[in-house]
């Protein structure tokens, strides 16, 4: 009987994650499995969700940490995921209080951006097959992801008049249910024509107002989306695993290599805060290098002035 009481309040977490909040359906997918895992504990410890004590919580991060080997990262997702469920349960009047509150997590570990050269990403670009639906669909889904760098959660919500073709705009729902703008050029934009004109009207057979569809003629998913750029960069000679999220880092590292103020790129990724945007800032070293060198007046010996 409990087990059929907490499988329905996690169900009306998840709707009301996906209905109310907006989440994408991979965020969504986390936030049920963290919480799946934390009653599976719960259970093996004979604990009850209702009556648990800060000490138990401790328990719960040495678990993590010492038998399964959870990274931090890791690790501070899950609590973040148990923190909003509580908070949740708590608005409901099924717990007293949002025990997750006492706690915080380990210290995340430093990791860096992983990001493609550009080199790297015409190489992707250069395997789709444009003779092909398909192949229209996949260069489009790399020429997009890049042009505008928009999480994956996002892309596949485009639908086809969200597109503002005479200023190269599109309206992305994004997280939060909060709207912004971005922009694409030439190349996408090409690619976009080519699509719509040719793959999209072989694809579309169902009548979808959605821009990227599989081979049913179905909206893709952000799952669809991995496992075709996995395809991708399998026929490159690139040894990377790729991500839709690495390529977003790409489009923000190069547009800060470029000399784009960050707080512009804030904008174009939909971050609420500037200091999510400034991970990036680590991989402008080289930029930064070639700027001070070729404006800083003592920077280089002029042998020309010596002789």
């Amino acid at each position: 009987m409990l087990k059929e009481i907490q499988t329905k309040m996690v169900l009306n977490y998840i709707d009301y994650l996906t209905y109310q909040k907006h989440y994408s359906h991979y965020t969504v997918q986390n936030y049920k499995d963290d919480i799946l895992e934390f009653f599976d504990f719960l259970e093996r410890e004979n604990l009850d969700y209702q009556s648990i004590v800060y000490s138990d919580l401790r328990f719960f991060l040495m678990y993590l940490k010492e038998v399964k080997k959870d990274m931090n990262s890791s690790i501070d997702r899950k609590l973040s995921s148990l923190r909003g469920f509580y908070q949740y349960l708590a608005n409901e009047g099924i717990v007293s209080s949002n025990i997750f509150t006492l706690i915080s997590g380990p210290k995340k570990e430093k990791k860096l951006p992983r990001y493609f050269d550009y080199s790297e990403l015409e190489m992707l670009f250069n395997v789709c097959d444009l003779s092909s639906a398909l192949g229209q669909r996949d260069r489009l889904i790399l020429e997009m992801l890049y042009a505008t760098g928009v999480r994956v959660g996002e892309l596949v919500s485009i639908k086809v008049h969200d597109i503002n073709f005479d200023n190269r705009s599109i309206l992305i729902l994004g997280k939060g249910n909060k709207e912004r703008i971005i922009y694409y050029g030439e190349y996408c934009a090409d690619i976009l024509k080519l699509y719509l004109h040719h793959g999209y009207l072989s694809l579309n057979h169902k009548n979808s107002p959605y821009l990227f569809l599989n081979a049913r003629g179905e909206v893709l998913t952000d799952r669809g989306i991995r496992y075709l750029l996995d395809a991708i960069i399998k026929k490159t000679g690139i040894q990377k695993n790729i991500s839709p999220h690495m390529i977003r880092h790409s489009f923000a590292t190069h547009l800060l290599n470029q000399g784009c103020d960050l707080i512009t790129v804030q904008k174009l990724l939909g971050h609420e805060s500037i200091k999510a945007t400034q991970i990036y800032t680590h991989v402008t070293t080289d930029r930064l290098k070639n700027v001070y060198e070729h404006s800083f007046p003592r920077a280089k010996i002029d042998f020309k002035e010596k002789e």
